[in-house]
């Protein structure tokens, strides 16, 4: 993928971005190799904003899982500390 078309955090986290590519590559039914060269600027843009979404929704059900393990957590504080209140 072109370089220009990354942002720096893009480019930052490239290993992901990479995988990403691949797995919207191979849903389109195309090999990630040197027959992407002939893709169009146009193709690839639509490429990279599927790869953004999904990188978007994974985030996104991460945090969500981030935060019902630290609900978990405290309520399982709570429990024990009412257990030793009581």
């Amino acid at each position: 993928m072109s370089q220009g078309m990354l942002t720096k955090e893009e480019k930052e986290h490239k290993d992901e971005i990479i995988t990403l590519t691949e797995e919207v590559l191979h849903e389109r039914g195309l090999k990630c190799d040197a027959s992407i060269a002939k893709v169009s600027e146009a193709e690839l843009k639509e490429i990279l904003e599927k790869v953004r979404a999904l990188r978007k929704k994974k985030k996104n059900v991460s945090n969500s899982e981030v935060i019902i393990s630290e609900d978990r957590q405290r309520e399982e504080e709570e429990e024990a500390e009412a257990i030793t209140c009581a």
